[in-house]
């Protein structure tokens, strides 16, 4: 075990191959592109909306289709049942998003630069930590959206969780959800760190076997 726990150590303390700092440094670039593209979509639809009304939630903004108006439209609905306005104030505890995007590619410059394996690990463990914080917070908010239902609403619906993933039919709603281009813009970058770490431990491996055969 303890043997184990050696390598393991020598492992993260292992510096970065050459031609993998570069990826890394343009690995950060599909971070920086998650800030022009929304993290979630929404999309509702009835018979008085054939078209849908849409709704993008973005790391810094909540905005909509039809050129925004549909924030409105949306907000003038849920108002008639007793659900809180959707818009950036309601969702201000994600405000820390754009801030933890922003020390993530800080720190992936600095791992490509000056880093060692044990750094992109723990890059990879903020990331994992981020999307996973994330996507909690946003369930939670959306269903505290569809349980706290002002009870003095022109319109008495039973309390309900907004779809967030898939679809789901509430009343004459067909809503739809799921995330956007900058959440897959976040998860290749994900996706890019954990393949460098698979490839550091298995070229480490094959090294330290070598090494002991030697």
């Amino acid at each position: 075990m303890s043997n184990a726990m050696d390598a393991f150590y020598r492992f993260l303390d292992e510096p970065i191959f050459p031609w993998a700092r570069i990826v890394l440094a343009v690995l950060t670039i599909f971070v920086g592109l998650s800030f022009t593209a929304p993290m979630w979509h929404i999309n509702m639809k009835a018979p008085q909306y054939p078209q849908g009304l849409d709704l993008y939630i973005y790391s810094y903004k909540v905005d909509g289709g039809n050129d925004g108006n549909d924030v409105q439209e949306i907000n003038v609905l849920n108002h008639y049942i007793g659900m809180a306005p959707l818009d950036r104030a309601a969702l201000s505890d994600l405000d820390w998003i754009p801030f933890l995007f922003a020390a993530m590619i800080i720190l992936a410059l600095r791992t490509a630069v000056i880093g060692k394996v044990g750094s992109m690990l723990d890059l990879l463990v903020m990331t994992t930590y981020a999307g996973a914080f994330g996507f909690g917070r946003l369930y939670y908010k959306l269903y505290t959206f569809g349980h706290n239902l002002d009870p003095r609403a022109p319109v008495t619906v039973e309390p309900f969780m907004p779809a967030m993933l898939g679809k789901k039919q509430i009343a004459n709603f067909l809503t739809e959800a799921g995330p956007g281009l900058g959440t897959w813009y976040v998860a290749i970058f994900a996706t890019g760190l954990t393949l460098l770490l698979l490839i550091h431990l298995i070229v480490g491996r094959k090294r330290h076997v070598a090494s002991m055969g030697g």
